[in-house]
């Protein structure tokens, strides 16, 4: 049986108990052993971390020591996927960029606030991540991040809708859903999300779901990969190398 871990807290507008009771839900219906905890402590045994398929944020803003981000990020570069949504992941921990360089994607900014009704564009791709999900409308934050040119891009919508002070600029497709590699852990994010409703959606559920089963199915194949041993050893982030 596959484990999972979900952490949720941070700000509470976000609504992360009951996100999180979401998407505990959606993991268990899928065989999944889940674990909820509501303190970052539980992310304190690395190897505890390193045996789950797969860990799931949802965690806005506060702060978090270098040791645990550390220890998330030596279980991903081992195999552990790790996927979220919206603030609960990439605007977690605004002052820690390790943090941001694993997850691909930083807030920024959501012009309007809540409420903007906009696009969602699924790009045309061969991954099954978004095989059959047609583009929808949605009301909600509209979240403009600063992402890495790493990622591949899963879905998008186009800035700006509000007019400010970016409207000045070219049209923009921001990306909405991605993926990317971390050793060997897959990461995955949406950044719909902004309260529980949006994330009970249809086609936000569903897109959450696979992003989950295709997180967590990295472990087995990197183990594979490795002839059942963990990749190389974590080398130095833990021990702020980047600063």
């Amino acid at each position: 049986m596959k484990k999972a871990l979900i952490v949720w807290g941070g700000w509470d507008g976000h609504e992360p108990k009951q996100v999180a009771d979401i998407f505990a839900d959606v993991l268990t219906a899928e065989g999944f052993a889940v674990e909820v905890a509501d303190t970052l402590e539980a992310f304190a045994d690395k190897e505890k971390l390193k045996e789950l398929d797969l860990i799931v944020p949802v965690w806005t803003m506060g702060e978090i020591s270098q040791e645990l981000v550390g220890n998330v990020l030596e279980a991903v570069q081992n195999g552990t996927g790790i996927a979220g949504c919206h603030g609960g992941m990439c605007d977690s921990f605004r002052q820690n960029v390790d943090w941001q360089f694993m997850t691909g994607g930083q807030w920024v900014a959501h012009p309007g606030n809540d409420g903007v009704e906009y696009d969602v564009n699924i790009k045309s791709s061969s991954s099954p991540l978004v095989e059959g999900i047609e583009d929808f409308t949605i009301k909600t934050e509209q979240y403009y991040l600063h992402v890495d040119p790493a990622v591949e891009v899963l879905a998008t919508t186009r800035f700006p809708v509000v007019p400010g002070p970016h409207s000045v600029n070219k049209a923009v497709d921001m990306p909405v859903v991605w993926t990317k590699g971390w050793g060997d852990g897959r990461v995955y994010y949406n950044s719909l999300g902004h309260h529980a409703d949006i994330v009970d959606m249809p086609p936000v559920k569903e897109l959450m779901r696979r992003g989950f089963l295709w997180a967590a199915a990295g472990k087995e194949l990197a183990e594979r990969r490795n002839n059942g041993t963990a990749a190389a050893a974590y080398s130095g982030m833990a021990d702020n190398q980047y600063n």
